[in-house]
C-alpha cells in the first residue's frame, strides 16, 4: 500500500477513534462465540483492533493477544484502559494488516472485524488476507467480517454503481456523523460471492460463512467467516 495512504487511512481513524469508542463499546456476540472456540495457550492477533472491545474478550480467554492498528489513538485509547485493568497479556502494535510484522507461522488464531473492507485497493485487500495466510499456522484459524454490499442502506446506490460504474465496484465512501463530525471513510462493500472468492484465493478453507442482519431490517448487512489455513 502506498504510504500516503497509510497517512490518509491513520489520518481518518485518528480523527473519529475519541466517537467511535464512545458509541462502540460492546463485543459482537458472534466475534465472542469464535473467542469462547478458542484454546487457553492460544496465541491471537486482534487486526484493526480499533478501541478493543474484542481485544480484552481474547485476553479472558488466551494466553496472549496482540492489537495492531493504524490508528495511533485507538492504541492509546486501549492503553488508557489497560491502566484500570490486571490483564498482563495484551501487546499492542501500531502497524498496517497489509504488512504484518509476524514471522510466519506464529499465530494460532485471527480477528479481522470490520476492516478489510475499509482497505483501498483490490490488490492491498488481497495482499492483507495473504499476510493472514502467511502469519497463521497450520490449522490456524481466523474469524473475518466484512459489510455487505446489497444491504438495505446501499441497494440503491449500487443498483445506479452497476450501470454508470464511476468507481471499482463496491467502492463507496461513508462519513462518520456522529459527535458533529463529519468525515469520511473509504468501505469497499462486498457480495457474499466475492469475499469467499478472495478468501479462498489466498488458500484459505472456508469452515462456515453467514450472513448476518445487524442494523438492517430486510437484508444481511455483515458476513461473518470462520477460515483456517491447510
Amino acid at each position: 500500500m502506498q504510504s500516503e495512504y497509510r497517512l490518509s487511512a491513520q489520518k481518518t481513524w485518528d480523527a473519529i477513534a475519541e466517537s467511535f469508542d464512545a458509541t462502540r463499546q460492546k463485543p459482537w456476540s458472534y466475534c465472542l462465540d469464535f473467542i469462547n472456540s478458542l484454546r487457553q495457550n492460544d496465541i491471537v492477533a486482534d487486526l484493526g483492533c480499533g478501541n478493543g472491545r474484542h481485544l480484552f474478550s481474547c485476553a479472558e480467554r488466551c494466553s496472549h493477544v496482540i492489537g495492531i492498528d493504524i490508528s495511533q489513538r485507538f492504541l492509546r485509547i486501549i492503553e488508557k484502559k489497560l491502566h484500570h485493568t490486571s490483564y498482563r497479556n495484551i501487546s499492542l502494535i501500531h502497524g498496517d494488516v497489509v504488512q504484518l510484522p509476524f514471522a510466519d507461522g506464529t499465530l494460532d488464531a485471527v480477528l479481522f472485524i470490520a476492516s478489510l473492507h475499509n482497505i483501498q485497493g483490490r490488490e492491498h485487500r488481497r495482499t492483507a488476507l495473504t499476510e493472514i495466510t502467511r502469519v497463521l499456522k497450520p490449522q490456524g484459524t481466523a474469524l473475518i467480517s466484512v459489510w455487505s454490499r446489497w444491504q438495505d442502506k446501499f441497494y440503491r446506490h449500487f443498483l445506479k454503481e452497476f450501470i454508470i460504474r464511476s468507481r471499482d465496484f463496491g467502492d463507496i465512501d461513508i462519513y462518520w456523523r456522529q459527535h458533529n463530525l463529519n468525515i469520511p471513510r473509504f468501505y469497499h462493500l462486498y457480495s457474499r460471492g466475492e469475499f469467499l472468492q478472495e478468501l479462498q484465493s489466498v488458500g484459505l478453507h472456508i469452515q462456515h460463512i453467514e450472513s448476518v442482519r445487524i442494523h438492517s431490517k430486510r437484508l444481511p448487512d455483515n458476513y461473518f467467516a470462520v477460515v483456517q489455513k491447510g
